[in-house]
């Protein structure tokens, strides 16, 4: 494993909740950190859930889904036959 990679990405998902609530140990930290570095697929996790947290926390920002995201989310959840 490489220095970079301290940590292989299956465990970042185990650690991703404290990491983000900033409740990792040191040590732990350092790896998550230093694993980020390095690995563009987790910088692309930890920024996505993060985002969508501080999305969530601000509720006044109102985001419109393009029409086909809309269609795709409302199927995956068996909603697509509901009418607005």
């Amino acid at each position: 494993m490489s220095e970079v990679h301290q940590i292989p990405c299956c465990d970042m998902l185990d650690h991703l909740c404290d990491f983000l609530d900033g409740d990792l140990e040191p040590e732990i930290m350092e790896s998550f950190n230093a694993h980020l570095a390095g690995c563009l697929n987790c910088q692309i996790v930890v920024n996505t859930v993060n985002k969508t947290i501080q999305l969530c926390k601000d509720g006044t920002q109102q985001i419109k889904l393009p029409q086909d995201v809309h269609q795709r989310l409302l199927a995956e959840l068996g909603l697509d036959q509901v009418r607005d």
